[in-house]
């Protein structure tokens, strides 16, 4: 059984080793490593689950260590003395993957053919390295399991974690389960990816989920936030959130900081007796399609249009059986009669497809939602096809670019304002402007350049445009 949850982050400046004197900024976060370390010990398992964002990540399956002696250090951090190493618990790693095959998500042990096959490191990775140095004590007395998640829906997670407690019951064994994840990476302007108030609300809106057990709350944030909070914790979370369905959880936080700009919690769940209160999996489901449904109902008329579309194109209707389309006079004043428009397609926070014109090639702006809108769904080649069964999960998005002018500069763009256009010959590339993760004009630029298939270095005529984008 589970007898013991934790969250806990990966700094590697925590460790001593690593930090030196730098390490004490992170004070609170140490003790609480050390609260969390004697508990594990305290629960004597005979076998640790660690989930970290930072081992290998499929995008249809969940990943899990299969060497039989699981090794790791902080080299990488200029620490090679910084090193743990236990022995593989593959019995139960197995017997992970065969329940999880009964979800949503598999889970597949990376042998030798996959690890060649992939390019995979065999060494942990330093997401289950950090928290593991505090449990160096235990490297002789039991086992470990080191896993990564997929990138599918927070669902779908919830329930791989059902898989997973499912697997540990049937083994009788007594095991901790550690979910390794660092919260907002942008706190404060100094942060390793900048500052966004997304940053310290998504961290404020987590830790009082935690403190409170409210998972419905923890599962329902806002994507937009979570997105722009730059976390890399929620999915090891939700797994483990999903492994204590079904029982009775207390929940104790150890201690939460937010040095370096990134927001670091320490946290301990124990769970208790059976309670039919917390079988959860079905409300987390139903909670989402209505989310689903209120999201639909408040899209505007140019994502409508948009979503209609793909709708009509999967039930077999030609844009030539399309009804013609008229938008309210109020948001046809703010529009162009003809220009360039891109569609998104987003998944679970995930990217599903888009596809664009920088220019109008199309009679109105409505046409060129139809057009882009069936590309981005059917014809982006990043992507298998658009399926019925997930319309209702796509976040749409569409952008309506105003005409590019030259600029002689990268100062004379700003990735938040503008998008920008890179062209040198035939070869051009276009990066829109408010993306995730770009935050300087030098990503955006060196984005676009790879776009178009040109060199860091290349010399570039450069062009940046406005757009109004709609959701």
């Amino acid at each position: 059984m589970i007898d013991l949850a934790v969250l806990v982050p990966h700094p590697p400046i925590i460790i001593s080793e690593v930090g030196g004197a730098e390490a004490q900024q992170a004070e609170s976060t140490i003790k609480g490593m050390h609260a969390i370390a004697s508990l594990i010990e305290q629960a004597a398992p005979e076998t640790l689950i660690v989930i970290s964002p930072h081992a290998p990540i499929f995008s249809d399956a969940v990943a899990i260590y299969g060497k039989e002696s699981l090794r790791g250090d902080l080299s990488r951090f200029g620490a090679s003395s910084a090193a743990v190493r236990f022995e593989n618990d593959l019995a139960l790693a197995e017997m992970i993957a065969a329940e999880s095959m009964s979800g949503l998500i598999p889970a597949v042990i990376i042998d030798e053919n996959l690890r060649k096959r992939y390019r995979l490191s065999d060494a942990l990775d330093h997401g289950a390295t950090v928290p593991l140095l505090f449990l160096k004590n235990l490297a002789g007395r039991c086992r470990l399991i080191t896993m990564g998640f997929a990138m599918q829906s927070y669902e779908s997670l919830y329930r791989f974690g059902m898989c997973l407690a499912g697997a540990v019951r049937e083994s009788g064994r007594r095991t901790v389960l550690i979910a390794s994840g660092d919260l907002s990476h942008r706190l404060t302007p100094d942060a390793p990816n900048g500052f966004d108030p997304s940053g310290p609300e998504f961290d404020r809106q987590l830790m009082a989920a935690i403190a409170q057990m409210d998972v419905r709350s923890i599962m329902s944030m806002d994507a937009d936030m979570i997105e722009q909070a730059g976390e890399c914790g929620l999915r090891s979370l939700i797994i483990m959130l999903g492994a204590l369905d079904g029982v009775a959880v207390q929940s104790e936080v150890k201690s939460y900081e937010g040095p370096f700009g990134v927001g670091y919690s320490v946290a301990a769940f124990f769970p208790g007796k059976a309670d039919q209160g917390r079988n959860l999996a079905a409300i987390i489901e139903n909670d989402k399609h209505q989310r689903g449904w209120q999201r639909m109902a408040s899209e505007s008329p140019l994502v409508r249009l948009a979503r209609q579309t793909l709708q009509n194109a999967l039930r077999g209707q030609t844009p030539d059986q399309l009804v013609a389309v008229e938008f309210p006079q109020d948001l046809k004043e703010k529009l162009p009669s003809r220009a360039g428009v891109f569609v998104s397609l987003k998944k679970d926070g995930q990217l599903r497809g888009c596809i664009g014109t920088i220019e109008p090639t199309t009679a109105s702006v409505a046409d060129e939602i139809r057009q882009n809108a069936v590309s981005a769904a059917f014809r982006d080649t990043r992507f298998d096809p658009v399926s019925a069964e997930e319309l209702d999960d796509l976040v749409i998005s569409v952008d309506v670019l105003y005409p590019a002018e030259s600029i002689g500069s990268i100062n004379e763009l700003d990735p938040r304002k503008y998008g920008v256009i890179v062209r040198k010959g035939h070869r051009s590339g276009l990066l829109l402007p408010d993306l995730e993760g770009v935050n300087t004009v030098q990503q955006q630029v060196a984005i676009a350049k790879k776009k178009a298939s040109l060199g860091p270095e290349e010399e570039v005529d450069l062009y940046r445009f406005e757009v109004q984008r709609f959701k």
